[in-house]
């Protein structure tokens, strides 16, 4: 059960409530509401997550409902998706994850574009779960697969089997959801070309709509670095990440998938989108909204997160203030930490590397000149001309594209437009 905690929100200052934008039209937001809780701690994993303890999840939610109800108070929001991760936010109990979903959608209505995401682990639901949460209106489910082979999932340190994540995924396929995402992670030490086609061709030939691929990063502090500063595991080889990545696009490709944005590729379907909208959502910096303990919010000109401590995430909305005198903003909320405001050179070279990892969209010229009122040759000619001589940008008079040695390069491309 969670402690007591000394800690205690600071009141929003005059200054905060006169920020407030009053009579301007509903803020088009996607929504992202945080579930911090495991089954247990993946060895690579560096995101706020948590032992799943049962006596915390009712209070969570009451507090995560309370979150919402005050946002609901102080700003008109009008969600586009929403999207529940984690964590596992199916490691909740079914009943509570729905009453989460239930308490955003009777806040604000089901999101604009019919998306609404739950990420899930093998293992964590039933075949008549998915199928409920199906009919709750989730429309896309997100399962953590990560590898098909045992060896790997082992050392991931994931609590499935190969054999479970396939089960899962035939189970969530059969549910009814819209669409159906995989998550693969590649580069593992030892990992070869032969294992990671296997892998990929295993999971195409369940038709996932969706499938993203993210080469696996060693982060300080997690069991997995300790292992490789140890010399217990060898360090990530990035020609042999390169080679998994390219042969990654070939397969997809040939199997008729779009590949939208670095690591994300959605299935060709003339009936639907599958692309991940929520995420589209970060890579062309527009507004999300973050609830739950840890999570994260761009809005106003400013990005935040909610405190990533939970016995004070719990206190702080079980005595969640009321209207008061005015609306505040919702980066002052009772939770929110480490609010920054980002400057117009900022926000110019996060929209231009953001952006960039859309494959096919790139950086619409016409969206940024309307978003900050000057070309984007105006702000970085010299360094497009010469990442454009240097066959890593395709400029063109719509769009700044990536090219495929860009793909490969992005990192180095990207560090070029930090201010």
């Amino acid at each position: 059960m969670w402690e007591e905690a000394s800690w205690r929100p600071s009141a929003p200052t005059s200054r905060a409530r006169r920020e407030v934008p009053v009579g301007e039209p509903p803020l088009a937001a996607a929504l992202y509401i945080h579930v911090p809780f495991c089954r247990a701690k993946c060895r690579y994993c560096d995101f706020f997550s948590l032992a799943a303890d049962p006596s915390w999840f009712a209070p969570y939610v009451q507090a995560v409902e309370a979150q919402m109800a005050w946002a609901a108070r102080q700003a008109e929001i009008a969600p586009q998706t929403l999207y529940v991760g984690g964590g596992t936010p199916t490691v909740l109990p079914l009943d509570l994850l729905l009453r989460l979903l239930q308490a955003c959608i009777r806040l604000w209505g089901p999101p604009a574009t019919g998306e609404l995401t739950v990420e899930a682990n093998p293992g964590t639901l039933s075949r008549g779960d998915l199928r409920r949460l199906a009919e709750a209106g989730v429309t896309r489910l997100s399962l953590g697969v990560q590898s098909t082979q045992d060896r790997a999932l082992r050392l991931l340190g994931r609590i499935h089997t190969a054999a479970e994540a396939l089960q899962a995924l035939e189970e969530a396929k059969e549910a009814g959801f819209r669409s159906v995402g995989v998550d693969l992670i590649f580069g593992l030490p030892g990992q070869t070309l032969e294992e990671w086609e296997q892998t990929l061709r295993t999971v195409l030939a369940f038709a996932p709509e969706h499938l993203s691929a993210y080469a696996l990063t060693v982060e300080p502090g997690t069991p997995l670095h300790e292992d490789v500063a140890a010399g217990r595991l060898p360090p990530p080889d990035d020609d042999l990440a390169a080679d998994l990545y390219l042969l990654a696009e070939e397969v997809l490709d040939a199997a008729g998938y779009r590949h939208y944005e670095l690591s994300n590729w959605a299935r060709r379907d003339p009936t639907w989108d599958h692309r991940s909208r929520h995420n589209l959502a970060y890579w062309r910096n527009e507004v999300w909204l973050g609830f739950g303990a840890g999570a994260h919010s761009h809005a106003f000109g400013r990005r935040w997160h909610e405190v990533e401590d939970l016995p004070r995430f719990l206190r702080a909305w079980a005595e969640a203030p009321g209207q008061g005198e005015g609306r505040v903003p919702l980066y002052a909320s009772p939770t929110a930490c480490e609010v920054e405001t980002i400057s117009r050179e900022q926000g110019m070279a996060e929209t231009l590397f953001l952006g960039l990892r859309l494959v096919e969209e790139g950086v619409p010229r016409q969206r940024f000149r309307e978003r900050f009122g000057v070309s984007v040759e105006a702000v970085y000619g010299p360094i497009l001309e010469e990442l454009e001589a240097q066959g890593l940008l395709q400029v063109d008079e719509e769009r700044i594209v990536l090219t495929p040695r860009g793909r490969l390069l992005a990192n180095q491309v990207f560090l070029r437009f930090l201010p």
